[in-house]
């Protein structure tokens, strides 16, 4: 019983997570996990996103950025696994979860994109990754998005100033672009995908 609430409040933290992530089009910075699921400790919050690298929710890159894992196909959530001395580990299927439905809200107006250059580096989108982008999503002020400027195409975070707009780069050796004449929004970008091996 006491086993069930604490699977049950796993996965209501995982979809908070999940729901800070759809909105914010990013993943949530540690202290902001601590406040969206009520943990006030910084060790209850790397012991709860250690438990999520193990399950493979999401993973750590090399900075310590948080991000989302495949989405490809659903992954198996296993019990934990005591550290300290050695015990029979026990393999015990917690869940399923579909990563598809953890990362993808308009399946119908998703899709991906591979990324080339360097000018999103500081928002943790680099050359190689691909990004998912929403073409449902509508656009906020703060959101990456992949949007065509006067007949260039360009991922950048979109800022809307009264009724002006700017696309600004996370690389300080970038240039925000204002559009001369024409700006088409395509879609938000809502995760970043990078495989590993």
């Amino acid at each position: 019983m006491q086993k069930d609430s604490r699977e049950d409040k796993l996965r209501s933290r995982i979809g908070v997570i999940s729901r800070f992530y759809y909105q914010k089009a990013r993943m949530p910075s540690f202290s902001e996990i601590g406040e969206i699921v009520g943990l006030r400790s910084k060790n209850a919050v790397f012991k709860l996103v250690n438990r999520l690298e193990r399950l493979r929710v999401l993973k750590r890159d090399t900075k310590g950025r948080l991000i989302p894992l495949s989405i490809a196909c659903p992954v198996k959530m296993l019990g934990t696994v005591e550290a300290g001395f050695p015990n029979p580990a026990e393999e015990e299927l917690v869940d399923t979860l579909s990563l598809d439905d953890l990362l993808i809200q308009h399946p119908e107006a998703t899709f991906l994109l591979k990324v080339s250059g360097d000018s999103m580096s500081g928002a943790g989108i680099l050359p190689g990754d691909m990004v998912l982008v929403d073409k449902g999503e509508p656009p906020k002020s703060g959101d990456i998005v992949i949007a065509e400027v006067d007949g260039e195409w360009t991922m950048k975070y979109l800022r809307k100033r009264g009724e002006g707009v700017i696309l600004l780069p996370a690389n300080p050796k970038y240039q925000p672009i204002k559009p001369k004449k024409e700006l088409k929004i395509a879609g938000v970008v809502t995760a970043v995908l990078r495989k590993y091996r």
